[in-house]
């Protein structure tokens, strides 16, 4: 079952560091994760909200998410992620994954349009792959009590294959925490390091 898993996550920018490593790292209390199943305009699909906080300031959450050429080193089941192009704010980025399914793997090839917002946010939308709907926002807001940040990830998204039902939901939630707790360890890991 967790397959799929992953996935959605390598599309978002947003670890193949183990599970356990990663729970050491990042605690999931500090995560807060909701997905659920919605229809738009006749069409079913996710809708995912998931925030998280990091000791990182704002500058240094912002220039690991904007470095799309590293994200396959720490977003799971990403092999893959080079930009295409860049014209001012709007960055087109091609992805290349695997989604392990069950007893079935799926190859992933996307091509993603993010428009940045610098030090704001990160507008993620489908231009072609293997997904019938994909859309994403970071959010970021600094957390002025500690010099932290936090960072918010909202998304919308159908695969272009074959999710059961609520089964789905659950799997999907389990991606996108897992995700997050890659993201948050790698800000914060990364911050660390700088900091001596």
């Amino acid at each position: 079952l967790g397959g799929m898993k992953r996935l959605f996550l390598c599309l978002l920018m947003l670890c193949a560091v183990p599970a356990t490593a990663l729970a050491q790292a990042i605690r999931l209390d500090k995560l807060k994760v909701e997905v659920k199943r919605i229809e738009v305009d006749g069409q079913r699909m996710y809708e995912v909200d998931a925030s998280g906080s990091v000791q990182a300031p704002l500058a240094s959450v912002w220039k690991t998410l904007t470095t799309y050429e590293r994200m396959h080193e720490f977003v799971p089941d990403l092999s893959s992620c080079r930009v295409l192009s860049r014209n001012g704010n709007e960055v087109i980025i091609e992805q290349q994954g695997m989604a392990r399914f069950l007893f079935m793997n799926h190859a992933i090839h996307l091509v993603v349009r993010a428009t940045e917002t610098p030090l704001t946010s990160i507008d993620i939308a489908l231009i072609s792959g293997d997904m019938r709907h994909y859309e994403s926002r970071w959010n970021l807001y600094p957390i002025p009590e500690t010099g932290g940040t936090r960072i918010v990830f909202s998304s919308r998204l159908m695969p272009g294959f074959y999710v059961p039902g609520m089964l789905g939901t659950t799997m999907i939630r389990g991606d996108i925490e897992r995700m997050m707790a890659a993201v948050l360890a790698r800000i914060d890991s990364q911050y660390a390091e700088k900091a001596g």
